[in-house]
C-alpha cells in the first residue's frame, strides 16, 4: 500500500473538520425535522438572493436532479417558490417565501449554538485568526473570498 501522512496535510484537516461540521449541524437540525440539505437551500438563497436551480445545485455541491427533490418538497411545505426567468423562459429562478422565516429562525438558532460550540476555549483573536487562515487557503485555491460579517 502507498503510504501518506494524512495528519501533515492540510486537506486532510479541513475535509474532517468539514466532516464534524455538518455532522454536528445535521445533529442540531434533526429535532426540528429540518434537513442538512434543506438548510443549505435556505442558506444559500438568504446568503446570495435568488438563484437559478443550476446556481444553486453548484453551490451545494450536488447534481441538478438531486435538487429537484428536495425543492419539490420544500416548494411544497411553502418554504420556496420556483419561478421561470423573465429573460430565459428555461431557467427556473428559486426564492425563499415569507412562511420560511420561521425555519430559518430555527435554523439560525442551531447555527449559533454550533459556532459557540465550534469555538469553545478559543478567543475571539483565535476565531479571527482561523477565518483569516481559511479565508488564505481558499483564496490559495482560486475562490474568491469575501468576508462574512457574522461568521
Amino acid at each position: 500500500m502507498l503510504q501518506y501522512d494524512f495528519e501533515e496535510s492540510v486537506g486532510y484537516w479541513i475535509t474532517m473538520t468539514s466532516h464534524f461540521y455538518h455532522g454536528a449541524l445535521n445533529q442540531e437540525l434533526i429535532p426540528y425535522g429540518i434537513t442538512f440539505r434543506q438548510f443549505q437551500v435556505i442558506g444559500w438563497l438568504v446568503y446570495s438572493g435568488p438563484l437559478s436551480q443550476v446556481e444553486l445545485a453548484d453551490r451545494m455541491m450536488i447534481e441538478p436532479p438531486t435538487l429537484v427533490r428536495i425543492l419539490d418538497r420544500m416548494e411544497r411545505d411553502e418554504w420556496i417558490k420556483r419561478e421561470n426567468d423573465p429573460t430565459d423562459r428555461r431557467r427556473k429562478v428559486i426564492n425563499v417565501l415569507p412562511e420560511a422565516r420561521p425555519v430559518w429562525t430555527k435554523m439560525v438558532a442551531c447555527l449559533k449554538r454550533l459556532r459557540k460550540k465550534a469555538t469553545d476555549g478559543m478567543t475571539p483573536e483565535q476565531v479571527q485568526t482561523l477565518k483569516s487562515l481559511l479565508a488564505q487557503v481558499q483564496e490559495n485555491l482560486g475562490a474568491q473570498v469575501t468576508e462574512l460579517e457574522s461568521s
